[in-house]
């Protein structure tokens, strides 16, 4: 695999490491080229074995393994790799796998694992996936455990799904078998386990009122078994992430810790535990983590840089790793600026006992910036990819050791390139800070309620009962990604490509127009992303090439640059959407992604608040409806997918956060009048959390992600008494099940035992970009024939 060796990541030369300890705690493992995305796909196709898969993954940890040494990295991760991620790997090595998946003990089977993480559609899909030997007549036509934002990430996991009476085992040896294959290839690695606590925070149980907290007891044993193994293998220190530690908890969750950190100490005292938390502050449960009796204590200190004013006075002998290189954004660091922060802290402590790392896994962040060879050199110059932030850490961990004259020329581009970004004239737009001066309360409400705007909107658009729609987009299909690539390279003409996406988006429009849907969508053929095609017409993004990120299992999304002012130099949308309406009679949504969206989903620049670039961005959005309503478009949808992700972890920071975000959406949606319907659409949300900032929004139709809870998440808009209208998603599109319209009739019939009949749109629960269209249309034709019966039934 020549494109994942060290070599061809960065030319940087070996680093010395006869500095301070440099620990990484997690790398991407996509591959600098998407490796694992094409050899995942390939597999699931069928046109490649299991052997293949297992051979690409192995490939990827040596060159991750190889990578990290040359880069000066003393402490190397191992098991930090997946094939889809760490909490499903969790899952299946204690063998938390729900009975509807027919496990029967044993090494659970990668079709197992995957239909855990993909669903399975049954013998047709089977056959075409070239590893029915594996134990795939165990994962027939099953759904895919439901699947959520890792904390305040872009980054989603696999939710564990527990039972009262769960049993667990150890299933599968993976950190076991990567810890010996990594040492087989002469690297002594630090294994890394999600821990317990953690694992179990973040689970859940269809009983209820259970806490699968109350597990504790029968999980521990088979993490002893784990790490016991590791240390008659030789792993001196293993890494446990219990992220749990920055949120609000309360004391069951505090003292299951010191529960369970107390048995791991007991049963296993001659392993080093590096308890690793990250995400945010210890805050109230500073004195839990430091009373439990572990090893070393990795803490956050670029979320949470005040936890740095206590660290002197630690006076026992464990190993503080100082998390202060930022694992999820890709500024350059100010090296000098961290040094003069750092100096006093070692000198106190001692460099034996502290350890430098990133705040969190570098799983969040692009591999290499050497590989943008087109990105503008002055932007270029102000940015850091995996590979440059342990650069950055090697950098510091010299210039602690040795005195920053070890590392002069290093820490000199490094106190340039802070200067040059501080200055450049590109960051800066007088024009847009005078219109953010100028937002009064008029622009943030609506003319009416919704009560008066629902009577004539309906009036308008005189739509059937359970008025069925798409969230937007359709198949981005080989065909159309290579004629976007071809028309790219220039092979292509502007002409030519348009009157391509014009033939795509008719043909989508007539299709919806035959199997009865009641609100279309022109299909998004025209764009790349639902960030990146509008970064790239708004001022102040920049873009990558190969600044990839793993969204979930083979989903990677390469997020945009915010590096400065934004506004909008022209209309991004109204001429498809216009193109779009003339082809139909039926209502055309307008398709637009949301302020809060747009900034989550980016790179987001570091020097101005973050309310503050979301209040640019809706300035832009707002702009955009203002020429979407005057053209004639009568229902504009707005996608925020991604404000539930943002909430901050500790509560007391809720409010804040939900101001700003609210303002901004009702700033880019209130300009309009009532008879505009506006549409949002969310993602993958615990909405009791902040149902009140949903009701705030005041949005006319919100459209949620609803298949995989059973519709309930439909509970907190019950128990609010929500007025508007939602369209709770019936078809998963994360999985490749087509679900039958029995299926979606009865998820809707939980729907109706918690909203009126009046509030109910029928929508899939989210876009169908992912999906292939012969999965799209027999769904959507179950999901148009599930309405009918509805209405007759109603």
């Amino acid at each position: 695999m020549s494109s994942t060796s060290p070599s061809s990541t960065s030319s940087t030369s070996t680093i010395s490491t006869s500095s301070l300890a440099v620990a990484s705690l997690g790398t991407p493992r996509i591959g600098p080229r998407r490796e694992l995305k094409f050899a995942l796909e390939s597999f699931w196709s069928g046109a490649t074995d299991e052997r293949a898969l297992i051979e690409t993954g192995a490939g990827l940890r040596a060159a991750n393994w190889a990578r990290q040494k040359k880069l000066g990295v003393s402490v190397i991760p191992s098991n930090d790799f997946s094939f889809y991620d760490q909490m499903l790997d969790t899952s299946v090595m204690v063998g938390a796998v729900p009975e509807i998946y027919r496990w029967n003990g044993g090494p659970v089977p990668l079709a197992t694992y995957f239909a855990m993480a993909r669903g399975a559609q049954g013998k047709t899909q089977e056959a075409s996936c070239g590893h029915i030997n594996h134990g795939r007549d165990a994962a027939q036509g099953m759904p895919a455990l439901e699947m959520t934002k890792w904390f305040d990430t872009n980054y989603h996991y696999m939710v564990p799904e527990l039972a009262r009476d769960q049993k667990f085992t150890l299933a599968s040896r993976k950190p076991i078998e990567e810890y010996e294959e990594a040492k087989a290839l002469g690297y002594q690695t630090r294994p890394v386990l999600v821990g317990p606590v953690t694992f179990l925070k973040l689970a859940k149980s269809k009983d209820a009122g259970f806490n699968p907290l109350s597990l504790l007891d029968r999980l521990l044993p088979v993490y002893i078994d784990v790490l016991r193994e590791l240390a008659c293998r030789g792993a001196e220190w293993v890494q446990i992430d219990e992220p749990c530690l920055v949120l609000d908890l309360d004391i069951v969750g505090q003292q299951a810790l010191h529960y369970a950190y107390t048995e791991i100490a007991s049963a296993v005292p001659q392993l080093k535990i590096m308890l690793a938390t990250y995400f945010g502050g210890l805050g109230g449960n500073r004195d839990t983590a430091l009373a439990l009796p572990v090893a070393g204590l990795h803490l956050d200190l670029v979320r949470a840089p005040e936890q740095i004013d206590g660290l002197a006075d630690f006076s026992d002998d464990r190993v503080l790793s100082l998390g202060i290189i930022d694992g999820r954004n890709i500024w350059r660091a100010d090296l000098s600026r961290i040094l003069h922060r750092l100096e006093p802290v070692i000198a106190k402590l001692g460099k034996d006992r502290v350890q430098i790392a990133p705040s969190c896994s570098l799983l969040h962040v692009p591999i290499d910036l050497a590989l943008e060879t087109g990105l503008d050199s002055e932007i270029k110059s102000w940015l850091a990819f995996s590979v440059q932030k342990l650069e950055e850490l090697s950098t510091l961990g010299t210039a602690l050791a040795g005195g920053r004259g070890a590392a002069e020329a290093s820490l000199r581009t490094s106190d340039e390139a802070a200067a040059a970004r501080k200055a450049s004239p590109r960051i800066h737009d007088a024009k847009v800070a005078a219109r953010i001066a100028g937002i009064d309360d008029a622009m943030r409400r609506r003319a009416n309620a919704f009560a008066e705007r629902a009577g004539v909107q309906h009036e308008r658009f005189n739509l059937p009962a359970f008025p069925t729609t798409t969230i937007g987009s359709f198949p981005q299909t080989a065909e159309v990604r290579k004629a976007r690539a071809a028309h790219a390279s220039g092979a292509l003409t502007d002409e030519v490509y348009k009157i391509y996406l014009q033939d795509q988006t008719a043909r989508a429009v007539q299709w919806q127009e035959t199997i009865g849907l009641d609100v279309l969508v022109h299909g998004e053929f025209e764009r790349n992303d639902m960030v990146q095609y509008f970064g790239e017409q708004l001022a102040g993004f920049a873009f990558t090439t190969h600044g990839w990120v793993q969204s979930y299992g083979s989903r990677y999304v390469r997020p945009p640059v915010l590096f400065g002012d934004v506004s909008r130099p022209k209309p991004m949308t109204v001429e498809w959407w216009q193109y779009a309406q003339s082809l139909t009679k039926k209502p055309m949504k307008a398709m637009l992604t949301g302020p809060v969206t747009i900034l989550n989903w980016s790179f987001v620049r570091d020097d101005i608040a973050r309310s503050e670039a979301c209040r640019q961005i809706a300035l832009a959005i707002r702009d955009e409806v203002a020429d979407l309503e005057a053209a004639g478009a009568g229902m504009i949808q707005i996608d925020e997918a991604a404000l539930r992700e943002g909430l901050p972890l500790r509560q007391s920071e809720w409010k804040a956060y939900l101001d700003w975000t609210v303002d901004a959406f009702r700033l880019c949606s209130s300009g309009v009048r009532d008879e505009t319907q506006i549409h949002t659409h969310m993602c993958y949300s615990e909405f009791n959390d902040i149902i009140d900032a949903i009701g705030a929004m005041d949005a006319d139709v919100i459209s949620i992600e609803t298949s995989r809870s059973k519709m309930e998440l439909l509970d907190a808009f019950r128990n609010y008494r929500y007025p508007n209208e939602i369209g709770p998603g019936v078809y998963d599109i994360h999985s490749p099940r087509v679900p039958e319209i029995e299926e979606m009739t009865a998820l809707l019939k939980l729907a109706r035992m918690r909203l009126t009949d009046t509030q109910i749109w029928i929508n899939p629960d989210c876009g169908l970009k992912t999906r292939k269209w012969e999965e799209v249309r027999p769904a959507l034709v179950n999901m148009v024939a599930a309405a009918r019966e509805l209405r007759a039934s109603a």
